[in-house]
């Protein structure tokens, strides 16, 4: 038989192949499921669904991980554990939805102070519902660069759910359920996005992005999910907002979905430059969109707000609030009473009310058992456009201050339509002063500059 080299290669090649795929794999020898995520956290000692608590291995593993600079990677299954401390550069990674972290006690279920380059992906932290300190996470990090929270779960946390303190970073796809307090909150951001998180069921706010003193902060807060938040601590204002900024500049609030709130969609206070665009807000209990006391400068367009108590509040003049756009939202069906306590009369029944410096254009406001659109209180009014816009189906449609002192108003190319008791009317801070100015087409106040209005 003629057997050339070639085939006895081949052939031998073949037979080497088939042995090897036939060869027993010794299980001492077998490389780690998660070996090509990093660490195997199992390697340390540290055992997935065991009875006892794994805080200490679980820390020596994070440790030697942080130092080889290589993740951590955590089995499947539930690890029982006090205060985790994460040096520079720890990652921890699991398998969503399937690696638990449960708390049992401590200051959090994870610290890091001073700690740079944090990364955490794909894990569940149940808090269990266990107490914690004021102002204190269940996550929680200060003075860090590049700190990462991603495709992470958080439930169950017996105070905040993730606190930033002077951090840079991104929390992007988490779930953030069940909090005692505010889900997330972050103080003097350092550059931070925060993005594609679900926010359910928080006993305070959604998302704080606050500041110690009056600054710059940049925080983008975009494209996030919030729903069902309570006003826990009670308060006329400070706590059931989806997303609230204080004393925070230039922050933008983009493209959120905000339902079921106790009290704002969003509200700035004292948060100059902020940027509310775009958002989707239903069932909110009192201003859907708030910019107030001393800000300068906000931008709130192209938001849909149906049910609230206010629309859009940019005020307090008298503070030094000043300088908006109000232009194309759509607010409408909106509630007469705001929460008892929240004003001295918890007024409400306003689609939008604006006090200086503003231009309120282009927005359809339908369903106001007040005002459409108010412009100023008492004699905080000044240099406020009123143009373009739709009001439809409210007691009245558009009221101006003309109190003595009260700046001007220019009122132009906006269709009325279905206003109960006056299309356009001069006011004392609430009161009616005026006839219907807007039938008239004439205003006998220097305060009200009248154009053309169509009224029907």
């Amino acid at each position: 038989m003629d057997i050339s080299r070639r085939k006895l290669i081949n052939g031998s090649a073949t037979a080497a192949a088939a042995g090897a795929l036939a060869m027993p794999v010794d299980p001492a020898h077998a490389a780690p499921l998660t070996s090509a995520l990093g660490r195997d956290a199992t390697q340390f000692g540290v055992r997935p669904n065991s009875p006892d608590d794994q805080t200490r291995a679980l820390q020596r593993a994070i440790n030697e991980a942080a130092n080889a600079q290589m993740p951590l990677a955590l089995p499947p299954g539930i690890y029982r554990t006090g205060q985790l401390r994460l040096p520079n550069g720890a990652q921890l990674v699991g398998v969503r939805g399937a690696t638990v972290l449960k708390f049992t006690g401590g200051a959090s279920l994870v610290s890091g102070e001073g700690s740079n380059g944090i990364h955490l992906s794909n894990l569940t932290f149940d808090g269990g519902g266990i107490k914690l300190d004021d102002r204190r996470g269940l996550l929680h990090f200060m003075n860090g660069l590049n700190v990462r929270i991603h495709d992470c779960e958080i439930i169950g946390s017996g105070g905040y759910g993730i606190w930033f303190e002077n951090i840079a970073g991104e929390v992007r796809g988490n779930i953030i359920r069940k909090t005692a307090n505010t889900a997330f909150t972050s103080f003097d951001a350092l550059g931070l996005l925060v993005t594609q998180n679900t926010i359910q069921d928080a006993s305070d706010n959604g998302i704080e992005i606050l500041r110690y003193a009056v600054g710059d902060d940049g925080t983008l807060v975009i494209n996030n999910r919030i729903e069902d938040i309570k006003a826990g601590p009670g308060g006329s204002g400070q706590h059931g907002n989806a997303i609230n900024a204080f004393r925070a500049g230039n922050v933008v609030v983009s493209g959120n979905r905000i339902r079921n709130c106790d009290y704002s969609g969003v509200r700035g206070n004292s948060a100059s430059n902020i940027h509310i665009t775009d958002n989707s807000i239903s069932d909110v209990r009192e201003v859907a969109l708030y910019s107030e006391f001393s800000f300068e400068g906000a931008v709130i367009a192209n938001n849909t707000v149906d049910i609230c108590a206010l629309g859009v509040s940019v005020a307090n003049f008298n503070e030094g609030g000043r300088i908006a756009t109000v232009h194309g939202n759509i607010i409408r069906n909106i509630l007469p009473k705001r929460p008892i306590g929240t004003a001295p009369d918890d007024d409400g029944g306003v689609g939008i009310v604006v006090e200086a410096d503003a231009a309120v254009t282009g927005n359809v406001v339908e369903n106001a058992p007040a005002f459409g659109i108010m412009a100023g209180w008492g004699k905080y009014l000044r240099d406020v456009t009123i143009t373009g816009n739709v009001v439809r189906n409210a007691y009245i449609g558009i009221g101006v201050s003309v109190v003595p002192g009260a700046g001007t108003a220019l009122v132009n190319g906006n269709l009325i339509s279905g206003a109960a008791r006056a299309s356009i009317v001069g006011l004392d801070h609430a009161k009616v002063v005026t006839d219907d100015l807007g039938k008239q087409n004439a205003s006998p106040f220097t305060q009200i500059v009248l154009g053309t209005n169509a009224v029907r």
